[in-house]
């Protein structure tokens, strides 16, 4: 598989580069970022942090304000952000230009329903084609690979994390969309992406997949209080319960005074990488 090499840049030691290939999931370029910390140099294998971003935003989103490269040099490990959908000519969006469908917002399914079913495969991008790249490409321990996001992107790493135990040693998330079937987000994007039968939406559901038998060793959860998008759109307290009724461990911290920024990510996202570090090692 080529790769096409956007930009490299020094930092901490380490090297945070942005790349483009030709996705066959897709069918379109893809551009995601990598952070390789110093430790790379010396050609030791790594453990991989994937990171999953939000509606709107790109590969560039976390990588510009995330504050994660300090933290990934001397803990040692490879940071990959991937974009949130295909993007190009011929790609379909949401038929009024909303924020919250097509461009920006592949919920992290395969479509099944047109015109989307030809190029939102992102389920299948996040979990089979980059990893085979970034294993082709990168010093990166595959056996050694832990999961977060933010938002619709923490409602990505939840439900890829608990239908791949055996790939993911660790899972965390920033106000994460955990009951995409019961809000109206959600409900917009799985049912333009994969129909109306609601059952078929439960294995993109974390608290759905909770209730359907499917666990973590453990979770971590940040939440701010201030998030305007709390109370309609993420329910964080619906996947809290389904977690308590199976004895899934949680740990959900509920943030006084964070909203839903990139100012909130980036003041916990080092806890986060330290957490990973240590499920990781």
């Amino acid at each position: 598989m080529s790769l096409e090499t956007l930009s490299t840049n020094k930092s901490f030691g380490g090297t945070q580069g942005a790349y483009r290939h030709d996705s066959r999931e897709t069918g379109t370029p893809m551009t995601f970022s990598v952070y390789l910390p110093p430790q790379a140099a010396a050609g030791a294998k790594l453990p991989v942090v994937w990171y999953l971003s939000g509606l709107t935003c790109t590969h560039a989103n976390v990588t510009e304000k995330g504050e994660y490269r300090r933290t990934c040099a001397e803990l040692g490990l490879i940071f990959v952000a991937p974009d949130t959908s295909p993007r190009g000519e011929g790609v379909p969006d949401d038929p009024a230009g909303a924020y919250d469908f097509g461009l920006g917002a592949g919920f992290y399914v395969d479509a099944t329903e047109p015109p989307f079913a030809t190029h939102y495969r992102m389920y299948s991008y996040i979990t089979r084609e980059l990893p085979e790249l970034i294993a082709s490409h990168f010093p990166a321990d595959m056996s050694r690979q832990a999961i977060t996001g933010h938002s619709m992107g923490g409602h990505g790493a939840l439900t890829i994390a608990l239908k791949h135990p055996e790939t993911y040693r660790s899972v965390s998330a920033f106000a994460p969309i955990v009951a995409p079937s019961q809000v109206p987000w959600g409900e917009k994007a799985l049912s333009g992406y994969l129909g109306a039968d609601r059952a078929t939406w439960r294995a993109h559901d974390a608290t759905s997949l909770v209730e359907d038998g499917k666990r973590a060793d453990e979770i971590l959860i940040d939440q701010g209080e201030s998030d305007g998008f709390l109370a309609e759109q993420l329910q964080t307290h619906l996947f809290a319960a389904a977690c308590e009724k199976v004895g899934i461990p949680l740990t959900l911290r509920m943030q006084p005074g964070y909203d839903h920024s990139y100012y909130f990510i980036s003041t916990f996202l080092e806890d986060h990488l330290r957490w990973h570090a240590a499920r990781l090692s």
